[in-house]
C-alpha cells in the first residue's frame, strides 16, 4: 500500500494530539479526527482540512492507520473494545497505533486480540513536549513488526524528527516507562535538592549558575528550572497525575520482571503525595512547590 494512499485518524487531540494531528493534516495525509470536550482543537483541525467523526467506529471505516494519543491503557481499550469502539468499524489490515504511555503487558496483549481480527497493533510512546509537536520535532520509540513500521512511518515522521524502531510490539511502551523513570527521578531529585538548598541559603537562582551549562545540565532541567526560576507555569506541560500513572506502570513492569526497585518507589512516593494532596493538575516542575512546602521553605522567594 502506497503511503501516500493511507488514511489516517486520530483520536486524542489534546495537549500533544492537536500538534501531532496538524503537522499529519499540513503534510497531506487524509486526516479524520474525532470530537473532544474540548471543541477548539477539532475546530482548527477541520478548518485546517481534517474531517470529524462522532465515534471511534465512525473514525476507524474511514482510517488505514489510526493514531491514539490517550491517557493511558484503560483508555485506549475503552476506545478500541468499547460500544461503537474501533473494533466495531475498522477494516482488515488497519494499524492501530498507540502513542500514549501504557503499560506493556496490556499492549502486548492487545496486540495478539487485534491480529486475531484481522487488524494490527503498534506502540509508539513520545518524547518531547506539546510545542516540540507543533513543530513536528518530537521522538518515537517504535514497537511492531518490520511490516507496520515500514506503513507508519511515512505519516510518523510529519510529526517526529527521530524515530528509533525498538523491536515487537510492547518494546516501546516497556523503553518509554524507562525513559519517563529517568526524567521523572529527575524532577524529584531536583526538587529534594531545591528544598535542602533554599533551607541553606543556595537559592534555586545560586543553585542554577552552577548547573547550567555543567555535565548535569540536560534539556529535561531547563524547562524544569523554568518554572522554577521564572514560574513559567507552562514550561512543562505534563501533569502530576500522569506522571503518577507512569511510575506506577514501571512498578508494575518491574514487578513482573522480578526486579527490586527501591529509586523507582521513592520517585513514585515524592509523585503520590503530591497528587494526594490534591495537586494532580499541576505539571510535573510544580512538584519543587509541593517538596519545599512539605520543608517549610518556597523557592518562588528569592530570600
Amino acid at each position: 500500500m502506497s503511503a501516500t494512499k493511507e488514511s489516517v485518524g486520530f483520536i486524542g487531540v489534546g495537549l500533544m494530539g492537536q500538534g501531532m494531528a496538524s503537522n499529519i493534516v499540513a503534510k497531506g495525509f487524509p486526516l479524520t479526527v474525532m470530537g473532544h470536550r474540548n471543541r477548539k482543537p477539532v475546530e482548527e483541525l477541520v478548518a485546517a482540512g481534517a474531517t470529524e467523526a462522532k465515534t471511534p467506529k465512525e473514525l476507524a471505516a474511514r482510517s488505514t492507520i489510526i493514531f491514539l494519543c490517550v491517557t493511558g491503557s484503560p483508555q485506549v481499550e475503552a476506545v478500541v473494545k468499547g460500544e461503537n469502539g474501533i473494533l466495531a468499524g475498522a477494516k482488515p489490515g488497519t494499524i492501530v497505533v498507540d502513542c500514549s504511555t501504557s503499560d506493556p503487558t496490556v499492549t502486548v496483549r492487545l496486540a495478539a486480540e487485534l491480529e486475531a481480527k484481522g487488524l494490527h497493533l503498534a506502540d509508539a510512546p513520545l518524547g518531547g513536549t506539546p510545542a516540540q509537536a507543533a513543530a513536528g520535532q518530537l521522538s518515537a520509540m517504535v514497537g511492531a513488526s518490520p511490516e507496520v513500521f515500514a506503513r507508519i512511518k511515512p505519516a510518523c515522521d510529519t510529526w517526529a524528527q527521530k524515530i528509533v524502531h525498538l523491536g515487537p510490539v510492547g518494546d516501546g511502551h516497556k523503553m518509554k516507562l524507562l525513559n519517563n523513570f529517568l526524567s521523572l527521578g529527575y524532577a524529584a531529585i531536583y526538587s529534594e535538592a531545591l528544598a535542602i538548598g533554599q533551607k541553606i541559603g543556595i537559592t534555586p537562582q545560586v543553585f542554577d549558575s552552577v548547573l547550567r551549562g555543567s555535565r548535569m545540565d540536560c534539556g529535561f532541567y531547563q524547562t524544569f528550572m523554568k518554572y522554577v526560576l521564572e514560574r513559567d507555569r507552562d514550561a512543562h506541560k505534563f501533569t502530576l497525575s500522569n506522571a503518577l500513572k507512569d511510575v506506577r506502570y514501571l512498578e508494575s513492569v518491574a514487578n513482573d520482571a522480578v526486579v527490586a526497585n527501591p529509586i523507582g518507589n521513592a520517585v513514585k512516593n515524592s509523585f503520590a503525595s503530591a497528587v494526594a494532596s490534591g495537586r494532580g493538575d499541576d505539571y510535573v516542575p510544580m512538584l519543587s512547590d509541593w517538596i519545599a512546602g512539605l520543608n517549610g521553605t518556597s523557592l518562588a522567594d528569592k530570600g
